[in-house]
């Protein structure tokens, strides 16, 4: 048998495995939207394609939760969501920034203890988190929701940086004999650089904010006009499984995803570009 085509049958059994794989973790998707467009009494049937096809689902989930509860849960997610991005990638590319560029005693040993920190899972320090909160009177706002995203991240600044290292480093030389200050070299030049690693990194920390379900069930109030909308819909679970309303949870469950495909529809080319420049898998 020849190398080409060994190489042929090696790669239709690979593709082969992706389709499985895709097909395996697309069909709880397609399952997910079709029985939000089903009747209720087709709720339970086994036919991907519903029939009759009807969105009333979408419309009853508004009439379902009380005072337009869901309006108020989605706007609090996006809320959230946003200014936790806005905090984590400014923060993350400073430092980044710092420890990619500026040159100072103990910079790598301090760039190992932060990515060492990845290690630690993040309901490890949720209690001492609480206690510092409750302290502060911040229990029952969203601020401990908004202010540690301005603390920086790990997984975030081993991002920015391993694409900063792929900046070549003559445009820092090149800015300085202009006369360019440090956070002008990082504003103007890094920062512009850098937009699909940025994009890459605004991707994956909205996702994690919009889908958090433990801090702001640990942090806010049941109110649903102040909780997000993965508590919400958390709430409401049991109450419309009970009514029988499998039809209108799925509707609500898609519609809490939809930002996030969104998102990465329009965002798809920078987040893959950085993630494949940054070296970084997740």
């Amino acid at each position: 048998m020849s190398k080409s085509i060994y190489k042929t049958i090696l790669d239709v059994i690979t593709y082969a495995f992706l389709i499985f794989g895709a097909l395996t973790m697309l069909i709880p998707f397609l399952w997910m939207i079709s029985v939000s467009l089903r009747l209720p009494a087709e709720q339970f049937s086994r036919n991907i394609i519903p029939n009759p096809f009807t969105v009333q689902n979408y419309f009853d989930l508004f009439e379902d939760l009380p005072d337009q509860a869901f309006l108020y849960l989605t706007f609090n997610s996006f809320k959230l969501s946003t200014l936790t991005v806005i905090g984590q990638v400014l923060t993350c590319a400073m430092a980044a920034f710092v420890f990619a560029i500026v040159k100072f005693k103990g910079r790598d040993f301090l760039f190992a203890l932060l990515v060492a920190t990845l290690m630690i899972p993040p309901q490890v320090s949720l209690i001492p988190n609480f206690i510092i909160f409750k302290y502060l009177g911040w229990i029952g706002t969203q601020l401990p929701l908004i202010v540690p995203a301005f603390w920086g991240g790990a997984f975030g600044t081993f991002l920015l940086r391993q694409y900063f290292l792929t900046i070549p480093r003559d445009l820092v030389d090149a800015a300085r004999m202009d006369g360019a200050s440090l956070f002008d070299i990082f504003w103007r030049v890094y920062m512009p650089l850098s937009k699909p690693a940025v994009a890459a990194l605004a991707i994956f920390v909205f996702k994690d904010a919009w889908n958090d379900l433990l801090h702001p069930l640990v942090y806010l109030p049941t109110d649903m006009h102040k909780t997000t909308l993965t508590v919400g819909l958390a709430f409401f679970q049991q109450q419309l499984q009970m009514g029988g309303k499998f039809t209108v949870l799925m509707a609500g469950a898609f519609l809490s995803i939809l930002p996030l495909l969104i998102i990465f529809f329009f965002a798809q080319k920078q987040f893959i570009e950085g993630i494949a420049l940054s070296g970084v898998k997740r």
